[in-house]
């Protein structure tokens, strides 16, 4: 997991501008659902009176409200509204809202938005207009509470029978209608009557506003569509910022696989032969591709949802829990058990997410090793053999996914189910809620929508949690390439390759990495400039594995190789290898031109020195007959060219970068004898003032070498020419004898 997060280092900046737009988003998806309830709540139930705080009021209602409360709650009152002794002074905009200001002498206008003077005025006016509204209204329940009243009081007021209760009430001492009124709130209970305030505040309000003279539907349609544009305009944001966080992700992801394919590249590129023996070719390519393809997977999730998931769910919890509703429990009930069906996948899941990418890499050795072997497999008739072979390795991988997709297929019906559970417990508790009046069908609908952001937001975080494993599993993976130690490195301080080419081995011994024995055991000589120094002897013998430490592929176990006194060790790899032409037992062409081949090792070759180098490896004949000459392509790897032709335009590559130093590492196998000796004499002529090292099987390629080294289970069992040899050394006369012809080993003993 910290390997993942470790490759956004260098996208600070991006990723800083992606939590920000989350951050917008997330506002913009956590303020619909207040819209949503706004418009419920107060768009539809209350005809878009947002509150019962009157903003005109005529004189007659103002003094009616005014009779039920203190006389310092009546000077805040009047204070809060400004009066208008003349209604053609209102304001224009009052004017034609309320359409009959004419009818009335004074009318009142609000004058504050100041949030603590409105939260007073609730406190003082919501009672009060329930009140009036109770006292005027003539639905069946006002009129029979107004009889209870009056009854009440014409017992103890004589002649009030005839009167109006506000004419009843008009007259009554200021002390005995406020004593009235707080007997009245009394018998209420607190809850219910809050809710029954402001619900017959609005209603009161309405009944002003309508005497004088408002188009309720008007307002009503106004406030919707101005909810719904807002409702738009925070869509069209979120939608906006989706958009560019999407793109952002998938830009920074593209550059966490991008640096991590060239990290693990130039990290492989200098791997000697030892890291190439630890990391299987098929696991680098699984590591370059497969693997580094599910951390850009994963670095785009974690940047879409795992940023984004808990802004969101946290700022669902604070937008529940600043409604103050009844039913925050219902959240935790569905945490909880999102909680328990993660913990419990996960023990289930986790094992198997280690182990996949291993069978990943099992798949794609053996897919390797078919295809790159199919003619052999072809020629012992294995087909089924192998097929087989590749079958179980996809049958193991197959059954490995198969359980984990069981597993996801598992959570997300889970998963549904926990969110219509969570769903069905909201209605129901929720719709009790509504029916007693302590709630309301809008903030219902907007905690719903709270709690499936809540829980769609551990959601998320659950889904990438199941492909996190597996990404932390690739992306060691990965690091492991990139952070693993290399043997083979140059020092802090290297030395030039100067002077002449002379190598000398100084009893060099050799043994592979944890292997029990050396492969190369004290051996020592020197190849000079001008010369050829030929090595030879059974397979196994360690031919192979002593020209490769020249180049240093690997490092010598014991022992120094110098090249003009200078151990090895001590130049830089680059200027060594500059310096040397190296031709592997296996010749190995690039996709391109025969041209760009042969100039491989020196880009600025002339046509002249790339013609020449095919020369004198006698590949021009053959270049000759393809339709474009020097610019006819080469398949990968060669596939279009015989072993023979690939071999000459490998000596030709070698024989173009003109080095100091050249190894034919049994780079004449493949020739005929005619074509042997033509190109070993046209090459005595080109190297005769560079060192020349070759390994060969064949006794005919190192007639005429100047030293002979016999190579014989790792050690040097005889030096010289071949004259000398074959007089002096039983280990070359042997090989001497299996290769040439009586007649020729009688001529060579005479």
């Amino acid at each position: 997991m910290i390997n993942i997060f470790k490759n956004l280092k260098n996208y600070a900046g991006f990723v800083m501008v992606i939590i920000a737009l989350l951050l917008v988003q997330a506002f913009c998806d956590l303020s619909l659902p207040d819209y949503t309830s706004d418009i419920v709540n107060v768009g539809i139930s209350q005809y878009g009176i947002e509150n019962g705080i009157l903003d005109v009021i005529d004189e007659d209602s103002m003094n009616a409200l005014c009779m039920f409360v203190s006389e310092e709650d009546e000077k805040f009152i009047l204070d809060s509204y400004t009066k208008y002794d003349n209604t053609k002074d209102l304001p224009s905009s009052v004017k034609k809202e309320y359409k009959n200001y004419e009818d009335y002498n004074i009318i009142y206008k609000l004058n504050t938005d100041n949030e603590e003077d409105i939260k007073r005025l609730k406190d003082i006016l919501y009672p009060v207009e329930m009140i009036s509204y109770m006292l005027t209204a003539d639905s069946e329940e006002a009129v029979a509470m107004q009889e209870q009243i009056k009854t009440q009081i014409t017992a103890t007021m004589p002649g009030a029978e005839n009167m109006s209760l506000m004419d009843i009430f008009s007259n009554m001492p200021r002390e005995a209608r406020l004593q009235m009124i707080e007997q009245m709130q009394g018998n209420m209970d607190e809850e219910l009557a809050s809710t029954m305030y402001e619900s017959t505040a609005i209603i009161y309000a309405k009944s002003i506003y309508e005497k004088l003279g408002a188009d309720i539907e008007n307002i009503q349609i106004r406030y919707m569509m101005a909810k719904g544009g807002m409702m738009l305009l925070f869509a069209i944001v979120a939608m906006i910022s989706t958009i560019v966080v999407g793109y952002l992700a998938s830009k920074v992801a593209a550059g966490v696989g991008r640096d991590l394919r060239n990290k693990v590249f130039t990290k492989v590129v200098s791997f000697s032969n030892t890291e190439m023996d630890k990391f299987s070719t098929a696991s680098l390519i699984t590591r370059t591709t497969n693997d580094i393809q599910q951390v850009q997977f994963v670095t785009v999730m974690l940047l879409r949802m795992v940023l984004y998931a808990p802004i969101l769910g946290i700022g669902g919890v604070l937008k529940v829990l600043q409604n103050d509703t009844s039913m925050a429990w219902i959240i935790l009930v569905a945490v909880l058990a999102i909680i328990v069906l993660v913990v419990v996948l996960f023990l289930f899941v986790m094992p198997k997410f280690k182990i996949m990418q291993t069978l990943v890499d099992r798949v794609n050795l053996v897919a390797r090793e078919i295809l790159t072997g199919i003619p052999v497999i072809r020629a012992f008739s294995t087909e089924e053999h192998e097929k087989k072979r590749f079958d179980e390795a996809n049958v193991n991988l197959t059954k490995t996914q198969l359980f984990t997709n069981r597993a996801m297929n598992i959570m997300m019906p889970a998963m549904m189910f926990i969110m219509n559970g969570v769903m069905v417990m909201i209605i129901w508790f929720g719709s009790k809620g509504v029916d007693a009046g302590s709630l309301q069908v809008g903030d219902m609908m907007a905690f719903m929508t709270y709690t499936m952001q809540i829980v769609m937001s551990f959601l998320m975080i659950t889904m990438i949690s199941i492909m996190l494993p597996r990404a932390g599993v690739a992306a060691n993976r990965i690091n492991e390439v990139i952070k693993s130690d290399i043997v083979i490195k140059d020092k802090d301080t290297t030395k030039s390759l100067t002077g002449d080419s002379t190598i000398e081995f100084n009893n060099v011994s050799f043994r592979y990495p944890n292997a029990d024995e050396d492969v190369l055991s004290n051996i020592t000589f020197t190849a000079k400039p001008g010369e050829t120094t030929a090595f030879i002897g059974s397979t196994g013998s360690g031919k192979s594995t002593l020209v490769n430490l020249i180049p240093r592929f690997y490092d010598v176990s014991e022992g120094s190789i110098t090249i003009n006194g200078t151990d090895i060790r001590d130049i830089s790899q680059e200027d060594l290898r500059r310096n040397i032409g190296y031709v592997p037992q296996k010749g190995v062409l690039f996709s391109g031109t025969i041209e760009s081949n042969i100039k491989f090792g020196k880009d600025d070759a002339t046509e002249a020195e790339v013609v020449e180098a095919a020369k004198i490896a006698q590949a021009e004949e053959f270049i000759e007959t393809k339709p474009y000459r020097y610019q006819d392509e080469i398949a990968q790897g060669g596939t279009n060219v015989s072993g023979g032709q690939k071999q000459r335009l490998s000596i030709a590559r070698a024989i173009a970068k003109n080095p100091k130093i050249y190894i034919f590492d049994d780079s004449f196998s493949a020739l005929d004898f005619k074509t042997d000796v033509t190109l070993r004499k046209a090459l005595s002529a080109k190297t005769k003032d560079s060192t020349v090292l070759i390994v060969a099987q064949r006794i005919s390629t190192i007639l005429h070498a100047d030293k002979i080294i016999v190579l014989d289970e790792g050690k040097i069992c005889g030096i010289g020419t071949h004259e000398e040899l074959i007089k002096n050394n039983e280990v070359y006369r042997q090989i001497a004898a299996s290769q040439l012809s009586a007649s020729d080993m009688d001529t060579i003993n005479a």
